[in-house]
């Protein structure tokens, strides 16, 4: 049995409809972490569905409960070999946003996996459930073709609240520390950065979200008696987002700005074209900061952005000067910016522009930013893979420009962080009709199995070694 046996084996998998069954069964389970009413269906696909296939692939798993009371639970599974030399942590969640069952076209059925040509529908079906199953099918074949046995020890955690902020994630990891230990961390999710591209991303751009609102009295008043004598907290708010953002979406904070580039990212994203699948809406080149290529303003800048506004009753305006008006922000972020004083930037530079009735507080939790340097050993080792299993030469991100959890893998658990999605970005992600590719699923099953296959290989242990080495040879912390 060799590499090429193991890769036949996986996209074989996708030929004889194996991972459509298994992907069908998945996707049935409305595992909806954004609704309140669904939390047996988040029990049932983590004890259901994912342990019974674990343990027959070698793992020991359980079920436990989130650190936060009344948040969905977590399952950790672990497979240990007695020769292993270094272990892998992997990660996927089976939670879902709401399906939107009424809104989705011809007739189609958010929790039935339904293939039309080479689109697999399906809630799940990109965004995680897709993912995390071709990654199990294709290491259940490198078992196979390795006669049961990888080389390595796997660690894999999987989640129920990653649609809500992976709310407890945190908590988890530190409390699990040492269940979690490894020497790198293998995942997929987000989106390529095109369908044909195979991509590998080293970390993510953080997320947080702020509310601004303008309260000026209780309700309103008739603009025919009072325009003119009351101010208005539309206006008011329009002016004081104006102030923050330019009319061409740069970002006027300083504080919420981040570093210049760095040459590193800027090599990697050199010639990256964005926007590249049919259905992808056209990029409107003079928006966000000047001086930089499309890639340079998605993947290594920040960009702050109004999600919703409102002010008065937009489905039945009324003639009164409204008395209240809120906007709903969300700053994504690169690594080196000053977010844990997002807020305070904010507030500084409101007051500085004469918008002191503006308040400005945050809404929900904060994922940092992470990014892997892409001079590590892994970075070249899993491009190397790729490319062999694939015969293309993927895209290196330094970043998604999404966000994920990536930060507790990197700086909590203190792991080399490898993206690997199977994704695409015009795959409706989070809206309705969302669906996979599949044929983007058939190479993505070959890939991992690559990956899968060359951990067991001496090169994966190099990259162990030379990080280790390297951790050795620098200076101790002062104090």
């Amino acid at each position: 049995m060799n590499r090429d046996h193991a890769l036949r084996l996986a996209t074989g998998c996708f030929d004889d409809g194996q991972l459509a069954q298994r992907l069908a069964q998945r996707v049935a389970c409305p595992s909806e972490s954004q609704n309140p009413q669904a939390a047996p269906q988040l029990l049932e696909y983590l004890q259901a569905h994912l342990l019974p296939q674990l343990e027959t692939l070698g793992f020991t798993g359980e079920v436990l409960d989130n650190p936060l009371p009344g948040q969905p639970p977590l399952l950790v599974a672990t497979r240990r070999e007695p020769a292993a030399r270094f272990g892998v942590l992997s990660y996927g969640h089976g939670d879902v946003v709401r399906g939107y069952a009424p809104q989705w076209a011809e007739g189609r059925d958010p929790w039935a996996l339904r293939i039309e040509g080479d689109r697999w529908y399906g809630r799940g079906t990109a965004d995680n459930k897709g993912q995390h199953q071709i990654n199990l099918l294709a290491l259940e074949q490198v078992l196979a073709a390795r006669g049961g046995q990888l080389g390595f020890d796997i660690t894999l955690l999987f989640e129920m609240g990653e649609e809500t902020g992976s709310p407890g994630l945190r908590e988890f990891c530190e409390a699990q520390r040492e269940r979690l230990r490894a020497d790198v961390f293998i995942a997929s999710d987000g989106p390529r950065v095109a369908a044909a591209t195979p991509t590998v991303f080293l970390g993510s751009r953080g997320a947080l979200n702020v509310d601004l609102r303008v309260a000026l009295r209780p309700g309103g008043h008739h603009s025919g008696n009072w325009g003119g004598l009351l101010r208005n907290p539309g206006v008011r708010l329009a002016h004081a987002l104006a102030c923050l953002v330019g009319p061409q979406g740069q970002i006027l904070v300083d504080g919420l700005r981040p570093p210049p580039l760095s040459a590193a990212v800027r090599q990697a994203l050199a010639g990256l074209q964005m926007g590249q699948d049919e259905g992808d809406p056209a990029i409107d080149t003079g928006w966000g900061e000047p001086g930089l290529t499309p890639a340079e303003r998605v993947i290594g800048w920040n960009a702050f952005e109004v999600l919703a506004f409102k002010t008065g009753n937009p489905d039945a305006p009324v003639n009164a000067i409204p008395g209240y008006a809120h906007a709903h922000c969300q700053l994504r972020f690169v690594v080196g910016t000053d977010s844990a004083q997002a807020v305070a930037h904010l507030r500084r530079h409101l007051d500085a522009h004469g918008f002191t009735d503006v308040d400005v507080a945050l809404s929900g939790t904060v994922l940092e930013a992470s990014r892997l340097d892409p001079e590590d050993p892994w970075v070249g080792w899993a491009l190397s893979s790729v490319q062999q299993s694939t015969g293309q030469r993927p895209v290196l991100l330094p970043n998604l420009g999404g966000s994920l959890p990536n930060d507790l893998f990197s700086d909590l658990l203190g792991l080399p962080t490898l993206w690997l999605p199977h994704s695409y970005p015009g795959c409706s992600q989070h809206a309705p009709n969302e669906h996979l590719l599949g044929s983007v699923a058939r190479q993505a099953l070959a890939l991992m199995a690559g990956i899968w296959w060359d951990l067991g290989e001496p090169a994966a242990l190099a990259c162990v070694t030379s990080r280790q080495t390297a951790a050795r040879s620098r200076p101790a912390a002062p104090g």
